[in-house]
């Protein structure tokens, strides 16, 4: 079992590389998709989900590559992550990907410190951030049970094809909400919206970990 402090920094050092995927493939997006919106949203949305698969290969036999809020807490609700360890993850994941985001407005030579002004709200929105998270904690809580090493390739499905169905382009994760706020480009979300997202986040988590419990009992 590797230690608590490696599985900590396998969470912040994950997320941080998943929120540099986000926001730096954002920005290349709009300096080469021409105002093409639909251009720049695909070439966000396949480095994301191909940096999730590659990331959940890598440290998935270390920290179980949660790399969201929304996962720990489903894991601890399903008594498969202790507590203090899920809080401590965390704590790590949000810190990560914040440094993320520093770390990609540096690679393109952006200030680093920024706040959103990208208004994503309404009722369309939180029902979408609802309905990716729940989709995502199925996703991984029923590959966990049944197939275990397709995780990184379902989760990293999952996501690219959450980012076109979902109004929201599928946050699915407290931890990418805090972040994004923090970055005034093609990624971003202003801050006052990060509440209700966070609310919808947990709402889908709570709902998937307990649909979990009667399809995967067992598991």
């Amino acid at each position: 079992m590797p230690s608590l402090a490696q599985r900590a920094f396998c969470e912040a050092l994950g997320t941080a590389f998943l929120l540099a995927a986000v926001v730096g493939s954002g920005i290349m997006a709009q300096q080469l998709a021409g105002g093409n919106g639909a251009l720049a949203l695909l070439c966000n949305t396949i480095p994301t989900g191909a940096i999730l698969a590659v990331l959940i290969l890598v440290f998935g036999a270390i920290s179980g590559a949660h790399f969201n809020p929304a996962v720990s807490l489903g894991f601890a609700l399903r008594r498969k992550l202790a507590w203090p360890i899920a809080a401590l993850y965390i704590i790590v994941q949000v810190l990560g990907g914040i440094a993320g985001v520093w770390t990609a407005h540096l690679m393109f030579e952006q200030p680093v410190w920024q706040m959103s002004i990208t208004a994503r709200t309404g009722q369309g929105q939180w029902l979408a951030e609802a309905v990716a998270t729940f989709g995502l904690l199925l996703t991984v809580f029923g590959c966990v049970a049944r197939r275990p090493e397709s995780v990184p390739y379902a989760v990293g499905l999952y996501i690219t094809a959450a980012y076109w169905f979902t109004a929201s382009t599928s946050f699915a994760n407290p931890a990418v909400t805090i972040a994004r706020s923090l970055s005034d480009t093609f990624a971003g979300i202003a801050p006052a919206g990060i509440a209700a997202f966070i609310l919808a986040q947990l709402a889908g988590m709570v709902a998937a970990v307990i649909l979990s419990g009667w399809l995967w009992h067992e598991a």
